[in-house]
Formats: C-alpha cells, sequence, structure tokens
C-alpha cells in the first residue's frame, strides 16, 4: 500500500519546483543523501548521510517509532531528492558489501516492501557473487560486470529507462526498461556491511 496520495501530490509539486533549473546544466546529475527518516531499524547512515551500514542494531529505538517513512520490514533506505525528468548519474561504491540492491523507486512505495519485490521500484541486485535486475521479484541475469569497487547508475526519466554502468570501462551493462508514474528517488537495500554513495557527478560522455 503506497503512502497518502496528498503527500505524493505534494511530493510532485516540490520536485517539480526543485527541478525547474536543471535544464541550465544537463549533463549533471543529482545531488543527494541518505533520508534517515526511511532507513530500516537495521541500518546506520554514515560520512554525512551518504553511506549506509548494515548491523542487526542501526537506529536507536526511539528514533524508529511512529514514523511512517521507514521501512519495517526489509533493510531498505530511500535517498533524499525526488526525480521528475532528466538524465542523472550516480555512483555507488560497492566492495564492501556481498548482498545488496541498488535502483530507483517510486516516493510513496509501500514501506512493507522491499525495492525489486514490487512494481514500483527498478533494481540492479547482487547476491551470491552474481548480478540480476530485479522489477516485481522477478529475477533475470546480468553478465560481464564481475564484481567492481564500485558501479554507476544512470536514470534517463523520459526514456524509462535505468542503466548499470561499468565504471573503469564508462559503459552500459545492462539497461532496465521501467515505468514511471511520478517521482522517483535513489533507493538502496543491503543485508550485510556497508554502500557508499557518490552523486552530483556529471553523465559521463558517451553514455
Amino acid at each position: 500500500m503506497a503512502l497518502p496520495f496528498a503527500r505524493s501530490l505534494r511530493l510532485w509539486g516540490w520536485a517539480a519546483k526543485r527541478w525547474g533549473g536543471a535544464t541550465r546544466d544537463a549533463r549533471r546529475g543529482i545531488t543527494f543523501k541518505l533520508e534517515e527518516k526511511t532507513a530500516h531499524s537495521s541500518l546506520a547512515l554514515f560520512r554525512g548521510d551518504t553511506g549506509v551500514k548494515y548491523g542487526l542494531v542501526g537506529l536507536e529505538p526511539t528514533k524508529v517509532a511512529l514514523n511512517v517513512e521507514r521501512f519495517r520490514e526489509w533493510a531498505v533506505v530511500l535517498a533524499d531528492t525526488p526525480v521528475t525528468s532528466g538524465r542523472h548519474y550516480w555512483e555507488v561504491t560497492v566492495k564492501r558489501s556481498q548482498q545488496f540492491r541498488i535502483g530507483v523507486a517510486d516516493v510513496d512505495m509501500s514501506r512493507d516492501c522491499c525495492i525489486g519485490a514490487d512494481d514500483r521500484s527498478w533494481v540492479f541486485s547482487y547476491a551470491q557473487r552474481k548480478w540480476h535486475t530485479m522489477l516485481a521479484n522477478e529475477k533475470a541475469p546480468i553478465e560481464g560486470i564481475g564484481q567492481p569497487e564500485k558501479v554507476g547508475l544512470l536514470l534517463d526519466y523520459e526514456s524509462q529507462k535505468l542503466s548499470l554502468v561499468d565504471v573503469s570501462q564508462g559503459s552500459v551493462v545492462h539497461a532496465l526498461q521501467a515505468d514511471f508514474r511520478g517521482p522517483v528517488v535513489p533507493a538502496f537495500a543491503l543485508w550485510d556491511g556497508e554502500l557508499l554513495t557518490h552523486s552530483g557527478l556529471e553523465v559521463p560522455e558517451g553514455l
């Protein structure tokens, strides 16, 4: 079940206003931090809310109660900057986690669901040394990327695509066709170790 519709409308208006001037620098992507109020209680943010660590004990219990925006069942955290248009690129250092999902999700996706398990999130999953795309709990294997220290994500809102980028080669490994209907945000899930995000980057030449 999504968050209240009225909130979705407010977020849409806020995002549209925020990104009204984005065309002035078409190659520069969004700058974001991770939104603590969305983070599951097993997760802890670090390095100015740009990184996330998994642990059996994450946030203090007093911060968890009475927050409808927090993920309740799954170790997920969302970014704080919605996207409603344009092309945006960011990178994620993944070398310290062996099981994670990275991608984008509707801002108001159900907080009882994991990203990749519903049809309102689009992710790339890494587990057991293998990469997959995930949408509505359906997996498809990705070849040719191995176990890099860092990967890139390229979001093209108008083309309805999310691409996994090989940072060392500067090339797209796999493009996932999406169905964006409103604001989406970078989304992350992990079950060990840590992830570190790098945003505010220009879209690499040739992508």
